[in-house]
């Protein structure tokens, strides 16, 4: 049975007061946002972020793709294996390490990436629009904060 931490004793924590309780909890519901405005689409918010990155640094390596995306190694492999056989994407064997992949976008992945756009877009806009307009910066900005600061202190970046 769970015990019950008294209101005035030191080390409660409550949900409402918990970074990563309400950040977590965030996460789900602009996942859930995402997936009712790519209706059709079959894009995942991870698939659409791989999609957009490789579009915007074609031929970045898969190491490159988990710095960039913050997606972890053997998540980002199982994205890229399943976007390989939609299609979306193709690699090849870099140049500089023979044991990396350049990622590239096919014709397919680019289409399904200008098809996935508009819904991409407007999921951020229906998520922004739970904060009042003057509040939607400085939300983003910390969001970044928190991204690069602790990212940093893990070995990664978002840069």
């Amino acid at each position: 049975m769970e015990q019950m931490v008294p209101k005035n004793e030191p080390g409660r924590t409550e949900l409402r007061l918990s970074p990563i309780h309400l950040l977590h909890r965030a996460g789900q519901c602009a996942g859930d946002v995402f997936t009712e405005e790519m209706t059709g689409g079959g894009l995942t918010p991870r698939q659409y972020a791989v999609l957009l990155t490789v579009a915007q640094n074609e031929g970045l390596s898969q190491t490159e793709l988990v710095e960039r995306t913050g997606i972890d190694r053997s998540t980002l492999a199982d994205i890229i294996r399943r976007m390989l056989k939609k299609g979306l994407v193709h690699r090849r064997r870099t140049k500089q390490d023979a044991r990396a992949y350049a990622v590239r976008l096919t014709s397919d992945g680019w289409e399904a990436l200008r098809d996935a756009e508009p819904a991409a877009v407007h999921a951020d806009e229906r998520i922004l629009s739970a904060l009042p307009p003057a509040k939607r910066q400085e939300f983003l900005e910390s969001l970044n904060t928190i991204v690069q600061s602790i990212g940093t202190l893990n070995g990664t970046s978002e840069d």
